[in-house]
């Protein structure tokens, strides 16, 4: 393994190795691109210990917001000096296209913390009036305190800008935090964390600790001495972690997953929208939860949108995504590959036509074609669940409330989109959408302004906006009686004090 990079955890700002160690693999060539260390449930209380120690100590929740805010632009300034080189590590570990990983997966990240450290500067942390109606002299102040110790567990699929969407408000709330990357790609958080030792952030107030979900996250999401779980992922790991949190009633914040239905009505402009339906789905080969994976279509316009789209698909250029010209990479992993080709395969047999699948490159990676299928009724598991590739199911609708019964018609809740000449219309059609985000003529557009989240079984709490730090602060009202201190000074001015 000489050449080869290692990353260790990151605990109370030390640097702590492992004996057990993971092998970071490149999903598009399959040769290993680093090594990380192996936590345990050991190295997660020491972490959780490390981070109510410095929560206690209150050296980073008594710095008033603007320190905070100028620390974590500090990191932000290091990230950007180093983007280069994390962009070619996330393409390496993630096997995101280059292209992707500078503007989105990247570049987001890095513009994304910096927001929160704005965030910082302008949050209402305290607020005080006047007890309107109360009997006597009385003010009330209302304050957002820092909850304490917060866990994120975040996905593989965009680990670095999913931890920022949670360590970001809370250091800016002046929490302490304890993070859990997926095995398959710490390597980025890690070097998140680096940045952070180097801008000087106090010891024990971010901690990077690797390891199994079962394991790791398992007892981030149950110690007691964490207050918040912040994760994002599966629905079915989401109903576990929300059971594990009940132990002490913690906060939980959770993004999890989706089956985001696209509704192209009568009078879309085709041209935009068919792109527009390509780029819903096969954005990161698919591997994003608020991908527009159901695609709706009018009778009117069924054929000849599918042929326009089919055309269009067959100029996706498949392959090496360190390279510029392509548009889309790997899938992660072998199993996950496993797991998409397994609904492939299931769907002709529930009836579903595959009308298009493209080409993959031949050899090593983990390989799996643009596919859409048509013929596909809202029943069919295809339908349903979350496959979690470039995969898309096309389905005929008759008239716009039946596209909107359909779209409803979903355990999930957390994207949506309308394509119409008529933004009245389409707004009509949106208000309608049980979804925490509904774009018009767009997709994948997610705004550090404005808030992200899922309705129904698609999560819990909102991430990002301007209200983000409510979700890592907790709310406490101090009633303040001035009675006794006007009397004091009333005394004061008309009884002179004694002499001697």
């Amino acid at each position: 393994m000489i050449g080869v990079p290692h990353f260790r955890m990151y605990i109370d700002g030390q640097w702590v190795d492992t004996e057990d160690r993971y092998e970071l693999t490149n999903p598009a060539n399959e040769e290993l691109v680093a090594t990380a260390a192996k936590g345990t449930v050991e190295h997660t209380d020491q972490a959780v210990a490390a981070a109510l120690a410095a929560h206690r100590r209150g050296e980073w929740r008594n710095a008033n917001p603007e320190e905070r805010a100028a620390t974590m632009t500090r990191i932000v300034e290091i990230l950007n000096e180093r983007m280069d080189e994390l962009v070619e590590l996330h393409v390496a570990e993630n096997g995101v296209t280059i292209r992707q990983a500078m503007a989105f997966h990247v570049g987001y990240s890095i513009s994304h913390l910096q927001y929160f450290a704005d965030l910082a500067r302008t949050y209402a942390f305290e607020s005080s009036g006047p007890m309107l109606g109360y009997p006597t002299m009385a003010a009330g102040i209302t304050r957002r305190e820092p909850i304490g110790v917060v866990a994120g567990i975040v996905p593989w699929n965009f680990p670095l800008l999913l931890a920022v969407w949670k360590l970001g408000p809370a250091l800016a709330a002046g929490n302490c935090v304890v993070i859990k990357p997926d095995e398959k790609t710490p390597a980025t958080l890690l070097e998140l964390a680096r940045a952070a030792h180097d801008a000087g952030l106090p010891p024990g107030v971010l901690n990077i600790v690797t390891g199994e979900g079962e394991e790791v996250g398992k007892r981030l999401s149950a110690h007691p001495d964490v207050r918040k779980v912040a994760f994002t992922g599966s629905t079915a790991v989401g109903r576990l972690i929300a059971q594990q949190a009940a132990g002490n009633i913690k906060k939980v914040t959770l993004e999890l997953g989706g089956k985001g239905p696209n509704i192209i009505l009568p009078d879309a402009d085709l041209d935009t929208a068919v792109d527009g339906a390509l780029f819903a789905f096969c954005l990161y080969q698919g591997q994003a939860c608020e991908s527009g994976t159901r695609l709706l279509l009018p009778d009117s316009l069924h054929d000849d949108f599918v042929g326009r789209m089919i055309e269009r698909a067959k100029a996706i250029k498949v392959g090496d995504p360190a390279d510029f010209d392509t548009d889309m990479g790997p899938i992660i992993s072998a199993e996950q590959k496993a797991r998409i080709e397994s609904y492939l395969e299931l769907a002709p047999k529930e009836g579903a036509t595959i009308a298009f699948q493209g080409e993959v490159p031949e050899g090593p990676g983990h390989w799996v074609p643009v596919t859409i299928l048509t013929d596909v009724t809202n029943d069919m598991r295809i339908a349903q669940e979350e496959i979690f590739g470039p995969v898309l199911c096309v389905l005929r609708y008759s008239d716009v409330q039946e596209a909107i019964d359909i779209a409803n018609d979903s355990e999930y809740g957390l994207s949506a989109g309308v394509w119409s000449e008529d933004i009245d219309a389409a707004m009509e059609v949106a208000r309608q959408i049980d979804s925490g985000t509904v774009w018009i003529n767009d997709w994948h557009m997610v705004n550090a302004l404005y808030p992200f989240g899922g309705f129904k079984q698609s999560g819990v709490g909102r991430e990002l906006g301007p209200h983000a730090l409510d979700e890592y602060t907790e709310e406490k009202f101090v009633h303040v009686d001035l009675s006794r201190s006007l009397e004091r000074r009333v005394y004061d001015l008309v009884v002179p004090a004694k002499e001697g």
